[in-house]
Parts: C-alpha cells; sequence; structure tokens
C-alpha cells in the first residue's frame, strides 16, 4: 500500500487538474525519455493548464496557490516524468527569486510571462570549479556604462537547451550577483548533453556567456545578496518541489512493484507469496510513508513561515530523494526484466532518483546543513563562522 496524498485539501491547483494532466501525457514519457527530448507542446500544455504559475500572486498572472497546491502538483507530476517535474522546479525557482528579490518593474516584466509559459527559464549557477561550492563561481558580472557584461560558463542547466531566460548567479566588484539573461543575446553559446544518467528530456546544456550585455535593469537585488539570498531564494523553492516529485517516484515505484507482485507467477506460486518480495515492500511502504510525512511537515512550516522551514525543506528533500532511490530500486529488482526494459517507469526512475540525490544539495551537503542546524540548539557553531555550502542543479 503507498502512500497517498490524501491529506491535502481542497486547493487553487486541485488535486483532479494536476491528475487529469499527468494522466493525459504518462504514456508519453517514456518516449520523452528515450528520445532525449521534452516536446514543446507538452511544455504549452503544461502552463495551459496551471502548471507553471502554481505559488505566484494572482496579479503576476499565477495561482497563487499554496505550499500544499504546489505540493499537489509536484508529487502528481513527479509520478509521471521527472523531466516534466523539472520544468515545474525550474519555473518556481526562478519566479520564486524574481518575486522575493525583484524590483517591482522586473515582477512586471517577467513573472506573468514565466507563468503562463510564454517565457521559459533557465537557472545557472553550477560550474566546473563550484558545483557544491558556490561561493567559488568564477562568472563575471562587470560594468559597462548602464549595461553589464557576462562572462563565464554554466554547467547541466535543465531546460538550458531550450530557455527563454537564464537567473545567473556570477561575481562582481560587490560581491555575488545574480543577473536575468534572455537566451537569444549575443554571446549565449548552448552545449546540449546527451545520454546522461536521468532527467534525459530535461534538456539538459552546458551554456557560455562570453561578453554577454544586458541592461543593468537585469541585475536582480543589490550586489553582495545573489548567493545566500536571491539564489538561496531559488535553491530553498527547488529543494521542496523535488522533494515532493520523488514522493511521487517512490509511489509510483511502489504500486509497479505490488502490482506485479500480485499478478506474476513463477512454478505456480505468487512473487507476492515469497517472504523476502513482500519485506521489500514493507520497507518501501514504511520508507514512502515516512517521506511523505516529512514532507507534509515542511510543507506546513513553509505555509505558517515558521523560521525552521529551510531547514525542514532539506530534511526532506533528502529523505524523500533517498526513499525514491531505495524505493525504486526494489522495485527493479522485484520487477525484474520488466524493470529494466527501455519502457520501464521503474528504471526510469531508478535513474532519475540518482539524479535527485546530487541536485539542489547532494546528501553530503544536505548531511552538513542539518547537522549545523540540530548541533546549534546546543550550542556548537563552526569555528570559521562559515555557513554550510549551497549546490545547485
Amino acid at each position: 500500500m503507498s502512500a497517498t496524498p490524501g491529506s491535502f485539501g481542497p486547493g487553487v491547483a486541485t488535486a483532479v487538474d494536476a491528475t487529469a494532466f499527468a494522466a493525459s501525457v504518462r504514456d508519453d514519457a517514456a518516449v520523452w525519455d528515450l528520445r532525449g527530448r521534452l516536446p514543446d507542446s507538452v511544455r504549452r500544455q503544461a502552463a495551459s493548464a496551471g502548471l507553471l504559475g502554481v505559488a505566484l500572486p494572482t496579479a503576476y498572472g499565477g495561482a497563487g496557490g499554496s505550499p500544499d497546491d504546489l505540493a499537489r502538483v509536484c508529487v502528481r507530476v513527479g509520478a509521471v516524468c521527472s523531466s516534466l517535474r523539472g520544468l515545474v522546479t525550474v519555473q518556481e525557482m526562478v519566479a520564486a527569486a524574481v518575486l522575493r528579490w525583484g524590483t517591482p518593474e522586473q515582477r512586471a516584466q517577467w513573472l506573468p510571462p514565466l507563468a503562463r509559459g510564454e517565457v521559459f527559464a533557465g537557472f545557472a549557477a553550477t560550474e566546473e570549479g563550484a558545483g557544491t561550492a558556490l561561493a567559488e563561481v568564477d562568472t563575471r558580472v562587470r560594468d559597462s556604462g548602464d549595461d553589464v557584461l557576462i562572462t563565464g560558463r554554466k554547467l547541466w542547466i535543465t531546460f538550458g537547451q531550450t530557455a527563454d531566460v537564464f537567473l545567473v548567479l556570477g561575481k562582481g566588484a560587490g560581491g555575488p550577483l545574480a543577473v536575468l539573461v534572455e537566451g537569444d543575446r549575443p554571446g549565449v553559446h548552448r552545449e546540449p548533453v546527451q545520454g546522461h544518467l536521468g532527467m534525459r528530456a530535461a534538456g539538459i546544456a552546458h551554456v557560455s556567456f562570453e561578453g554577454v550585455r544586458v541592461p543593468r535593469s537585469h541585475l536582480v537585488g543589490p550586489p553582495g545578496l545573489g548567493l545566500h539570498h536571491i539564489i538561496g531564494t531559488a535553491l530553498d523553492h527547488g529543494r521542496f518541489t523535488v522533494a515532493w516529485g520523488c514522493v511521487g517516484m517512490a509511489e509510483a515505484c511502489l504500486d509497479a512493484a505490488a502490482v506485479h507482485a500480485a499478478r506474476r507467477t513463477q512454478g505456480g506460486v505468487a512473487l507476492a507469496e515469497h517472504q523476502l518480495v513482500r519485506s521489500v515492500l514493507a520497507r518501501a511502504a514504511v520508507d514512502t510513508a515516512a517521506a511523505h510525512a516529512l514532507c507534509t511537515r515542511a510543507t506546513r512550516s513553509r505555509a505558517e513561515r515558521r523560521p525552521e522551514a529551510v531547514t525542514e525543506t532539506v530534511l526532506a528533500k533528502y529523505a524523500a530523494a533517498r526513499t525514491a532511490a531505495d524505493v525504486s530500486s526494489g522495485a527493479v529488482r522485484i520487477l525484474g526484466a520488466t524493470g529494466i526494459a527501455p519502457d520501464s517507469l521503474a528504471g526510469r526512475f531508478f535513474r532519475d532518483a540518482k539524479v535527485m540525490q546530487l541536485i539542489e544539495g547532494s546528501e553530503h551537503v544536505s548531511e552538513l546543513h542539518i547537522a549545523d542546524r540540530l548541533l546549534r540548539r546546543h550550542g556548537v557553531r563552526r569555528a570559521d563562522g562559515s555557513h554550510p555550502p549551497e549546490a545547485a542543479s
């Protein structure tokens, strides 16, 4: 028995809406994965269904939804396609950063088209020498009259192949900066990534910015706040959506494994009659329910704006990603050859789950964050006064 998200009450982005959209694309997700591309038509359909602006205020074209509403969308879309859930995640990450730290003019310019899917976003933070340690980014943002020039190379950008605008983390004279850069600006060069382990339909790319000129008005927030504030806001939003997407993955794999175990017979005996199979299913059910509960706690903390909401989101993402990896692995074992077939949902999620353990903060980074917050309650602080490292997708 899987841990279904039945605790959600009625909301703006209703369970019926998210479920219906997910069901309408369920059979196509394996094809997208095999082809390594999410069709433009599907991205537009997701926008038309209202899935890209769930948490944005209605004044900016969003649904004005609560954390519950966003969770509902991510758990259901995540149960079908991680790349499609990744689209929701990236749009929400960039929109959240602009909503909180952008000027009124920036909000008016960027948020409505992001919510409507007229503009698709990319989150550009990771570099060759700055994966976990984003404070070490080498991308430079320098003044040039009324403009700024961006020079650097970013790696592993979800939907980097097609993004209309990137939220770029760089360094300026005053410290870390975040700047919005349109994808069609001269000097923006995309390098598509193919054959990566998971999220193969997410249009991942490495993107170079070679002296890209944008107006100074594209800078988000004041100098020095680019990392822990603007990018931190985006990452926090990303972790939340990834966490619920992982719960959806685990639930889908658990259901697939249970159905197969009940129907598959060998030597006249159903797989479900084997004690080992039952043990795998039982552990998966407990782990999935626990991940769901931690995500629910994080959702309530965010809705109530509790100070501990950020840490509870890190904890929820950490647990949910591990659960998705473990449950998908168990499902593949139970499914056998069916689990490694090209169109296997469990096999696809087995690959995707490993990616989930890396993005928006790897397992080790999350452990540092969680331990830091725990030890602070007992008066223990880092000797150098530093923050735990951040990480990006």
